[in-house]
């Protein structure tokens, strides 16, 4: 038997002619894939990050094209509506202004007692009908002269009077809505230049009626 010799490690064999440093273990060191590998996923997020982008870019410029092609269809919307409720009130106008006529031949047979019978029935039917159209009758005396819904016809001057008033009512005038199709024509009457108001002419008598008493 071989007895071994304490203290002494074994040496693996070393082949003649060989350096001993080369049979040293050598630590592993990555290949040229492996480093190559976190360099490559850099780029592909890169990549990635950049499409996302442009997607991201792309998707802001179609929202904003779709809420300006809605804004636009809500104004042609509103549009054609407005224009549908213009159209529909001036053909009712025309219409209406067309019956004015007839409605003032009815006026003044009313005023004479002669609307009786069955022509009662027709223009009072005719009256109802108007009005759901829309059409209102203006126009009274003693109101205030108002350039913009009466046409004076007659011009006068009263004692009574403090303004510029409507003191007859020669046609009654129509609007539909706040729309004027024809305004009352009327007769006015001014203040007489130089009289005195009746305010001013009732202040005075009191004045004369206070100032004329005596205590006793």
């Amino acid at each position: 038997m071989t007895e071994e010799t304490p203290g002494f490690d074994e040496k693996p064999d070393v082949p003649s002619g060989a350096n001993p440093d080369d049979v040293e273990p050598k630590a592993a060191t990555p290949s040229e894939e492996e480093a190559a590998a976190p360099a490559g996923d850099v780029q592909q997020t890169a990549a990635l990050t950049a499409q996302l982008d442009q997607v991201r870019t792309a998707l802001n410029e179609r929202t904003a094209d779709l809420q300006r092609l809605q804004a636009e269809y809500q104004n042609y919307r509103r549009r054609v509506e407005r224009d549908r409720v213009q159209v529909k009130e001036v053909a009712v106008a025309g219409l209406l202004t067309e019956l004015l006529p007839v409605l003032d031949d009815v006026g003044r047979a009313r005023e004479h007692g002669e609307l009786v019978g069955g022509f009662k029935s027709v223009a009072e039917s005719l009256e109802t009908v108007v009005a759901k159209l829309g059409l209102h009758q203006f126009g009274k005396e003693g109101e205030p002269f108002d350039p913009t819904i009466h046409e004076a016809l007659m011009h006068s001057y009263a004692p009574d009077v403090t303004e510029t008033t409507c003191v007859a009512i020669l046609q009654p005038g129509y609007r539909i809505g706040e729309r004027t199709i024809r305004p009352a024509r009327v007769a006015v009457a001014e203040p007489q230049p130089g009289a005195t108001p009746p305010a001013a002419k009732e202040e005075k008598a009191d004045d004369e009626e206070s100032g004329g008493t005596e205590e006793v």
